[in-house]
């Protein structure tokens, strides 16, 4: 069964990247750096998949995570070799994304989102080396990426590869979810768990508020910033994260979306942001400013509206993928079995069969409630609403929130943010004109 406590934080995650691509507003990923929280549950889905299956989960992971890609790939990719688009060899990362695939004018900043999955699938593709090296030395494995940035950061390494780049930024989110898998973070003592949450949060926060990017405090335009603020909150999230969270369930409608949302995360997450690019002009017409309240609560409900369409449309690629009966709204319950009847048997039969009932004992053979008790027999109790497998939910997917740039701004800024891009930055491009990751 899953726990409905990681399947809260996934579903925060993904509102959080969506109102900030929609809003703007940097004090969101401040106070839900949901990137790295991704990053970190998607990290510890593939430790226990590598747990039970070795290697083997690499394949089923990659089965899961490319066909929703594909299916945007099938729209969007011809109309913008229509609009612009060379056709060239590149054009074939879109199916693999191993590195930024290219895209248009329009295109670029609908899809930045990219960004996440081109991440998403080297974390894969190096997981079976990196758990092994986790298991051995936990401790250097897991300090390793924060190491690699900040030596980036400082300009001792100064000309760094981008892959480099992401795998310090969020790789270390990653691997925090490999010590929550192993059950390392829950061990934690208050009195070591604790002070180590400060430090990082102090240092920081300290390096936010001493390098301020283009949109201020925004954790997309400060990496060495982000890394360690996200990493203070990951450690506290899931050090202390309960067994479960029945709560979520006890209100119906909260639970049914809970369950929505983290069963269509990577759908979510790869068509939220052509949304918030398709109606900014439009919303700017009619008079619903960025720049207001009620203008940005409507922009934010018409998203979620066209999500809920689009999700509909495709969503059930992510159970063709996860080998899972598609469903059009998932999370009912599986429709109540009735345990199979015992066969009749002659009563000479049973004469010779059965041993006569001892004294004092209720006679009468093959009583019902004795092999079928109350409550068993398949009823769905065993499937509740939003358990899964342990990799159904994936994504939690979500663009780098600090990267996207909130609907009604002008040109994204140039600056390629390496992995920070908790949300994908629209406009930015990475070189060849590819989608940028930010």
């Amino acid at each position: 069964m899953r726990n409905r406590y990681l399947d809260l934080l996934r579903f925060l995650a993904i509102v959080r990247v969506v109102v900030y691509h929609v809003t703007g507003w940097a004090s969101l990923t401040l106070l839900f750096p949901a990137m790295s929280v991704m990053f970190a549950l998607a990290g510890s889905l593939m430790a226990a998949s590598l747990h039970r299956s070795g290697p083997t989960a690499v394949g089923r992971r990659l089965r899961r995570l490319l066909p929703s890609l594909w299916v945007v790939a099938a729209i969007f990719v011809p109309a913008m070799l229509l609009t612009g688009l060379p056709l060239t060899p590149k054009v074939l990362l879109w199916l693999f994304p191993v590195s930024d695939p290219p895209a248009n004018y329009w295109g670029a900043l609908a899809l930045s989102p990219i960004w996440y999955l081109r991440d998403y699938l080297w974390f894969v593709l190096a997981s079976p080396v990196a758990l092994w090296l986790f298991r051995r030395f936990p401790l250097p494995t897991l300090l390793a990426p924060y190491c690699l940035l900040l030596a980036i950061e400082m300009g001792i390494y100064p000309n760094a590869p981008g892959v480099l780049r992401e795998f310090g930024l969020y790789f270390g989110a990653w691997l925090l979810g490999f010590a929550h898998q192993a059950g390392m973070l829950r061990r934690l003592a208050n009195r070591v768990l604790v002070p180590i949450v400060l430090a990082l949060a102090a240092i920081g926060g300290a390096w936010i508020l001493a390098h301020p990017g283009p949109r201020g405090y925004d954790l997309n335009d400060n990496q060495l910033g982000n890394a360690l603020w996200s990493a203070a909150f990951i450690l506290l999230a899931l050090g202390r994260a309960p067994s479960s969270a029945g709560w979520v369930d006890r209100n119906a409608l909260f639970g049914r979306v809970v369950t929505v949302l983290n069963r269509r995360a990577l759908t979510v997450y790869l068509w939220h942001m052509a949304f918030v690019v398709a109606l900014t002009p439009l919303v700017d017409v009619v008079g619903w400013s960025h720049q207001d309240l009620l203008g940005l609560a409507i922009r934010i409900v018409l998203v979620f509206l066209l999500l809920g369409v689009v999700t509909a449309l495709f969503g059930w690629v992510e159970d063709v993928a996860a080998q899972r009966p598609p469903e059009l709204i998932p999370g009912g319950r599986r429709p109540a079995v009735s345990p199979p009847r015992p066969a009749s048997v002659s009563a000479e039969g049973r004469a010779r069969a059965e041993p006569a009932a001892p004294s004092g004992s209720p006679s009468g053979p093959g009583r019902s409630g004795d092999e079928y008790p109350s409550g068993a027999g398949g009823s769905g109790d065993e499937f509740p609403a939003g358990a899964g497998r342990p990799g159904d939910a994936q994504p939690v997917g979500a663009g780098r929130s600090a990267g996207a740039r909130p609907a009604g701004t002008g040109r994204p800024s140039a600056g390629r943010a390496a992995e920070r891009r908790e949300d994908a930055v629209p406009g930015q491009r990475g070189r060849g004109g590819g989608v940028s990751a930010r």
